[in-house]
């Protein structure tokens, strides 16, 4: 069965990930290359986003296209478990290592 995606959940996702980071919809929008509406509309679930756009947009939000779509998943662990790996994949020693003892002291 074909499964449609959720542009008002996607759109959710962008707004919190844009707003986490600070940024502006004309700020996201420059980044995207394409104009403020456009990503109101997005964000509102007012218009359904292309791939090219999606790919834009989780690339100017540092993220990944699984990420933003990972809650429509029938198992969206493997999104998640990417997601993890790229928030940490810069970390210096130290600090993997302090985020290790927090995911110990959380699943315990």
């Amino acid at each position: 069965m074909l499964q449609e995606l959720d542009y008002a959940k996607l759109g959710t996702k962008v707004k919190a990930l844009r707003l986490k980071q600070g940024l502006t919809q004309e700020a996201l929008a420059e980044r995207v290359h394409c104009y403020t509406s456009h990503v109101s509309n997005i964000e509102n679930n007012h218009t359904k986003v292309s791939l090219n756009t999606l790919l834009a947009i989780a690339n100017a939000l540092g993220t990944s296209v699984d990420y933003l779509i990972s809650e429509q998943y029938d198992n969206p662990s493997l999104a998640l478990d990417r997601e993890i790996l790229r928030a940490v994949q810069n970390c210096d020693v130290a600090t993997k290592e302090k985020i290790l003892k927090i995911i110990d002291v959380l699943i315990q």
